[in-house]
């Protein structure tokens, strides 16, 4: 999927609309909606990321509103998963990518980012979503599910949809005698390290691997990006995977058990496992990255959530694509940006304190 300046007005036609009659993201109006009243942009240039097909609705409504304010830029965002992403942010193809992780301590002391002139980055989470756990089963709509269970479908120990572990606590749903199918990402992922790392942390009596992005087994099927895994279960009877919620909302919904309460995915509870969770000690102003802990779920919260980063360089060889970027990611993260991302996407729009924070890691973007 690639976005260019034309190709996504029509198919967020609404986002686009409040684009034109909203507010600016920062003072001038060069960089959000925009108002009949604000000077007209300033902003020139083309940009290439790549990166997180979980961001992939949220980055159409996000494009076609900036393009719109500043008609003489183009964003193409091509959703690569959120590996190749990184991949290619390493290589210098991708002046900014989206990432369902941010770069590991390891991946940062080594440095190399060649789409930068320095090893600095910054890193700011700007798409909080659910990961939803989606199965196909012609007449239920609903499960609740453990974690432990959860992880004995994924790992291949509970093979059955009558199986006790899944009926006891699916009381009068009649489940079939019929096989699971586990569905998993073929490419590497920062969904698939979001749900394996749920997994790890709930049940690691039942799943004995690390979190990864990279699914540990050779079973089950694979499906690339998102829309793979989603188009296996929605095509598979018997069929179960994990996508970002935004994407699942045609296909069967599995309520987790937190607390002893059975909790369905919604922005809201994705958003308060999130607040509950500390930033990664050792980090930059600029490089904020969360340490979330599943296991550590409040109750009310939904505990499997995806924190979804925009990634890009302190330093730029050129100023106009550090201007472009800058400006692009404070629109993100304004208000208007997570509005839009909310309507099109069903995300969790970021609190004020992180916008805050957020503001400060995105002015470290040198521009002259």
């Amino acid at each position: 999927m690639k976005i260019s300046r034309i190709a996504r007005i029509g198919a967020v036609g609404a986002v686009a609309a409040l684009a034109l009659a909203g507010c600016a993201a920062n003072e001038g109006g060069t960089t959000g909606g925009g108002s009949s009243d604000a000077p007209a942009s300033t902003l020139t240039g083309t940009i290439e990321a790549t990166g997180a097909s979980s961001q992939e609705a949220a980055q159409q409504s996000w494009v076609a509103a900036f393009q719109t304010a500043n008609p003489d830029t183009t964003i193409n965002y091509t959703a690569t998963g959120s590996g190749t992403g990184r991949e290619n942010f390493i290589a210098g193809s991708s002046n900014f990518i989206g990432s369902d992780r941010a770069f590991n301590a390891d991946e940062i002391a080594k440095g190399g980012f060649g789409s930068c002139t320095s090893d600095e980055i910054v890193e700011i989470p700007v798409y909080i979503s659910p990961v939803a756990v989606a199965f196909n089963l012609e007449g239920i709509d609903e499960l609740n599910l453990d974690g432990a269970t959860i992880a004995g479908i994924f790992s291949g120990s509970i093979t059955k949809w009558n199986d006790p572990a899944i009926a006891s606590q699916n009381e009068g749903v009649e489940l079939p005698d019929q096989a699971i199918v586990p569905v998993h990402r073929a490419d590497a992922s920062g969904t698939q390290e979001t749900f394996t790392k749920y997994l790890s942390a709930v049940a690691p009596d039942v799943w004995t691997y690390e979190a990864s992005d990279e699914w540990p087994l050779s079973t089950g099927e694979a499906g690339d990006g998102t829309s793979g895994v989603v188009d296996a279960i929605t095509n598979g009877s018997g069929y179960i995977g994990f996508a970002d919620a935004s994407r699942t909302s045609e296909l069967g919904q599995v309520a987790v058990q937190v607390e002893g309460e059975y909790v369905a995915y919604s922005a809201e509870a994705a958003a308060a496992l999130v607040e509950a969770s500390p930033l990664e000690e050792g980090r930059s102003d600029h490089d904020l990255a969360y340490d979330v802990d599943p296991a550590a779920a409040p109750a009310g919260s939904y505990p499997i959530a995806l924190v979804s980063y925009l990634i890009g360089c302190v330093d730029y060889e050129d100023a106009e694509t550090a201007g472009l970027v800058k400006a692009y990611f404070e629109y993100v993260a304004s208000a208007e940006g997570q509005d839009a991302a909310a309507e099109a996407a069903g995300s969790a729009p970021i609190s004020d304190s992180l916008r805050e924070q957020i503001s400060t890691a995105i002015d470290a973007i040198v521009t002259e």
